[in-house]
């Protein structure tokens, strides 16, 4: 029973913070690792278990779809559906020691890239116009890096608008959440047909991610976009700095 709560308040959490700003991955990951799962066959779990997240706080959003930089969401959708494809079948090919690896580099990628984003992009605003071809080529990686991985793709994705020019949080959430599903969506369907899934744990955490989603986005509509930044930044610091130690110093 305490793997089952640990798994469903882990769900309850990430949803929430994908709704929130992204990241929920950060401790869905982790909690499956701490039960006994593979890394690899985390990660897969984790991407199931997420994506219905997903829905339910882009239905919480839905009145508040923005265009980027005037490209349309269809674009952006295929762009990240493309490059989610290719994220899947790159992690299908990855060896589960060489992700034990490569995991905590990528958190402190994300977490960095969400921390100091708007900071970037402020600076290199005055030097550079971004233009629609570079964000579907942004946008395709950015897919294939929530295939392959998915932990922070949403705040990777909100890292790069901000580098676009965007600030506002609370903006680019009700499009970001869309995105994330698109990354994910075929990468849930490879990874379901892979055969390395923990269905136990994914479903009682699909459960939990749902509800945490829709909740998530109900309580971020009703703060700063200045609080969200904060507490998610210091939530995926905190837990990067533990994989490190874990991976590297124990």
């Amino acid at each position: 029973m305490h793997v089952i709560l640990i798994i469903f308040l882990a769900g309850l959490i990430a949803g929430a913070m994908n709704a929130a700003a992204g990241g929920g991955s950060f401790v869905s990951i982790p909690a499956l690792i701490y039960v006994g799962i593979p890394s690899v066959s985390a990660n897969m779990s984790s991407t199931i278990a997420l994506y219905p997240g997903s829905l339910t706080s882009g239905w919480a959003y839905r009145k508040s779809f923005q265009p980027i930089l005037n490209v349309s969401m269809k674009v952006m959708f295929l762009a990240t559906l493309a490059g989610g494809l290719g994220g899947a079948i790159l992690l299908l090919l990855t060896p589960s020691s060489a992700f034990d690896k490569i995991i905590p580099w990528l958190l402190l990628l994300g977490s960095f890239a969400f921390a100091l984003g708007p900071w970037i992009g402020k600076r290199l605003h005055r030097y550079w116009r971004p233009n629609p071809a570079f964000l579907l080529v942004a946008q395709f990686l950015l897919g294939m890096y929530g295939g392959y991985f998915g932990g922070a793709v949403g705040i990777m994705m909100m890292a790069v608008w901000s580098l676009l020019g965007l600030q506002d949080v609370k903006t680019m959430n009700a499009v970001k959440v869309v995105l994330v599903a698109a990354a994910n969506t075929i990468a849930v369907l490879c990874f379901a047909f892979a055969g390395s899934v923990a269905w136990r744990e994914t479903l009682v955490m699909l459960m939990a991610a749902a509800v945490g989603g829709y909740a998530g986005a109900y309580v971020t509509l009703r703060l700063s976009g200045s609080q969200i930044r904060l507490g998610i930044s210091m939530i995926n610091f905190a837990i990067t700095a533990i994989f490190f130690y874990t991976r590297f110093f124990r």
